[in-house]
């Protein structure tokens, strides 16, 4: 464990920011750019560290889990994606549904405790196609824990289907989903979202939605996609947004810093996050989030490497197996498509840190060879 005594920094921002931190007093937007604009990245590692063991000690979590895209076909034509196609270009596909539990079948053989369901804005399929999905999915996983569609994805369901959030909250509910993803929510600022996301719902809606989610019983987890176009105010503007959420319902699980992959976008002459980057949103949000349970280093988008070296930078959770990632591999991620259990469990251990499996409610999971036993 860190001890106040061994902080130490040439840049004397840092020190007011260290007597709240050590006070456990909230950081204001002021305190936030001044993180995001230092250059001592160990001073601000030490400062996310100990937030990060006062909440969690070594523990860090990862699950099991399995990643399922129904479609890549979407109306939107977001600058920042390299995975939607329209419904008549190459590569676009819709999975019939019984292709789609095939597909939740053939991830299924290391007893996964999740899927993870997020696709496309298909103009045609039917809202009862996505209740299918997940009712069938239910019925034949009872066990596995539905975390499907995101706020954006949402709320292009309720317009399709011609009912409230609310309503369509509630349907996707009683057919088996359990949470929701964070996705979709990119950055808040609306100058941002009109150059990279402007066919999606405003941040507004984005929070909404999330809101209602909440107010109906649904955890959800929350992202920030950066290193594109925005600024440092953008980015503070966003965590303090779902910081504010959070304080009134709650609901956020964890928070997901998604760094940029610009390739094979419209965006494509924007250069890659650097490591230090990286690093940096992972520890800002550490110490900007203090309502927020877990912060995730998302391996499949900053490689396994820098996601391990953020265990001493305030994550606590890995995130999963991933079997066959999509989304961010269309962009040019070049990490594995999946990753064993083993192997999540080696890169926790020579962190320094303990390895926790954890179902999607950061539930201790009990594997042994013949069963998987969620703690409650």
């Amino acid at each position: 464990m860190v001890t106040s005594h061994a902080f130490q920094t040439d840049d004397t921002r840092l020190y007011p920011i260290h007597a709240k931190v050590i006070a456990g007093e909230r950081l204001s937007a002021n305190d936030a750019i001044s993180l995001y604009r230092t250059g001592d990245i160990l001073a601000l590692g030490w400062l996310a560290n100990l937030v990060r063991e006062r909440m969690h000690g070594d523990n860090t979590y990862f699950n099991v889990n399995r990643h399922i895209n129904p479609t890549n076909v979407c109306v939107a034509a977001c600058r920042l994606c390299a995975f939607g196609r329209k419904k008549d270009a190459l590569g676009a596909y819709t999975l019939a549904l019984e292709e789609a539990f095939q597909t939740a079948a053939s991830g299924y053989s290391e007893a996964v405790t999740e899927f993870h369901i997020v696709g496309g804005l298909h103009p045609d399929l039917p809202f009862q196609y996505f209740l299918d999905l997940i009712a069938g999915l239910k019925q034949r996983f009872p066990q596995v824990h539905l975390k499907a569609f995101t706020m954006v994805e949402v709320a292009y369901l309720s317009r399709r289907a011609k009912l409230s959030i609310r309503e369509t909250l509630g349907q996707l509910k009683l057919a088996g989903v359990d949470s929701l993803p964070g996705g979709g929510a990119e950055i808040f600022a609306e100058r941002v979202r009109h150059v990279i996301c402007d066919h999606k719902i405003d941040g507004d809606q984005w929070l909404e939605t999330a809101r209602l989610a909440h107010e109906m019983g649904l955890k959800s987890n929350a992202t920030m996609l950066y290193g594109h176009v925005e600024n440092d105010e953008d980015r503070v503007d966003h965590l303090l947004k779902l910081r504010e959420l959070q304080d009134q319902t709650g609901g956020f699980q964890t928070f997901i810093p998604l760094a940029f992959h610009p390739d094979n976008t419209p965006l494509q002459h924007l250069p890659k996050t650097s490591g230090m980057l990286d690093i940096k949103q992972i520890a800002v949000s550490r110490l900007v989030l203090d309502n927020f349970p877990h912060i995730k280093a998302y391996w499949q988008m900053m490689t396994a490497k820098i996601a391990q070296i953020s265990l001493r930078f305030g994550a606590d959770d890995l995130d999963g197996t991933v079997i066959e990632e999509k989304i961010y591999h269309d962009a040019g991620a070049t990490t594995p498509q999946g990753m064993r259990r083993q192997e999540l469990v080696r890169l926790i251990r020579e962190a320094g840190r303990q390895p926790i499996e954890r179902d999607t409610l950061y539930r201790p999971v009990l594997r042994t060879e013949t069963s998987v036993t969620v703690a409650v």
